[in-house]
């Protein structure tokens, strides 16, 4: 079955349009981490499977984890249900999520030299993936758009140097204490990465978000090294393998760096934290460039007065400007379901 968020529309999907710089009628809307435990509906399925890799290796899970939050909301796209770190497994690295802690690694930090598979054999490792984007892809209504995803290099290299989230300061250190080995798994990322949203959008995604997660709380010049050029490599990576459709980059916690961000990455659109005000934004993009974001994901908690003025800011602080509306980081499992249905239907009402 087809799934639509307005039956008989055709043409371009309103997210494309914004992404190739149209002010389109009214923002299109989707939510970071739109399939996720606050649905009752996600949390039965996700006891399908023995470990989270698992799950997102077991096509037909993902595809319904995709597809659940449409059969909900009328959104103006899905996105793939996977997650960042099946990068570094196709890698060759450990990767394991453990229950109520987040993912773990073997961290590279402790290891004399460095080993992984060659990036060539990421895409042969991912096939499940790219089989769950096909599938996707066949279910959604044209109007619908698909996004492919991946983590950016440093957010993804951060994992991999220190083994997990948390404080970033011991990946930060080994950008200075192992420059060259840094720099490589840097290269090495962007490489693998690219070869993963390259099929990614093979398979059917027609625009790929780049999540640089951990960008928050370097220096200018730490930033330009670590998010900046490998974001730029990256994207420039992509369009030489003749990757069209639009590419969003979300350099999360940016702050005052964003125009260097913004000035250093050629992407179509730009992914705005909670933290950023929409004049500044603005000011920082390139021409043309479409921006997303950013309501803070506790209204969709508070619910309530606060959360319609909340909705009315963002959409007023990015009037006549290509805009994505989502949020500024990703929703929380404490959302509630009927205000996510509130925010929908207050952004979905606003042409």
């Amino acid at each position: 079955m087809s799934l639509s968020k307005k039956d008989g529309e055709t043409g371009t999907p309103r997210y494309l349009r914004a992404l190739n710089g149209e002010v389109t009628d009214r923002p299109p809307i989707w939510i970071m981490r739109q399939a996720g435990r606050y649905l009752p509906e996600y949390r039965e399925l996700r006891t399908r499977a023995k470990t989270f890799l698992d799950f997102c290796y077991a096509p037909a899970l993902a595809v319904e984890a995709t597809l659940q939050p449409l059969r909900r909301f009328p959104l103006d796209a899905a996105i793939l249900f996977s997650d960042i770190l099946v990068v570094p497994d196709a890698l060759g690295r450990n990767v394991r999520f453990v229950e109520g802690e987040g993912p773990r690694l073997d961290p590279l930090i402790e290891e004399t030299t460095w080993r992984f598979e060659d990036p060539a054999r990421v895409v042969q490792r991912l096939t499940p993936v790219y089989e769950a984007v096909e599938r996707i892809r066949a279910a959604l209504d044209p109007s619908v758009a698909l996004i492919g995803f991946a983590g950016a290099p440093w957010t993804v290299a951060t994992y991999m140097l220190q083994g997990e989230g948390g404080e970033k300061d011991r990946a930060r250190r080994a950008a200075y204490q192992r420059p060259a080995d840094v720099d490589a798994l840097l290269d090495l990322l962007v490489e693998a990465t690219a070869q993963h949203l390259a099929a990614q959008v093979a398979a059917g995604a027609q625009a790929v978000q780049i999540f640089e997660s951990w960008a928050e709380g370097l220096p200018p010049a730490l930033f330009h090294r670590v998010v900046s050029e490998p974001n730029r490599k990256l994207v420039e990576t992509l369009r030489a393998r003749n990757v069209t459709v639009p590419i969003v980059c979300f350099p999360r916690g940016a702050g005052a760096l964003l125009r260097d961000f913004a000035e250093a990455v050629p992407c179509n659109g730009l992914g705005l934290d909670t933290a950023v005000p929409p004049a500044f934004a603005r000011a920082a993009a390139r021409p043309g460039q479409a921006l997303q974001g950013n309501l803070d994901p506790q209204l969709l908690v508070a619910g309530g007065a606060a959360l319609e003025k909340g909705v009315r800011d963002v959409l007023a602080g990015f009037a006549g400007s290509p805009h994505v509306f989502n949020l500024g980081h990703g929703i929380t499992p404490e959302a509630k379901i009927e205000n996510v249905e509130t925010l929908v239907r207050l952004v979905t009402s606003a042409a």
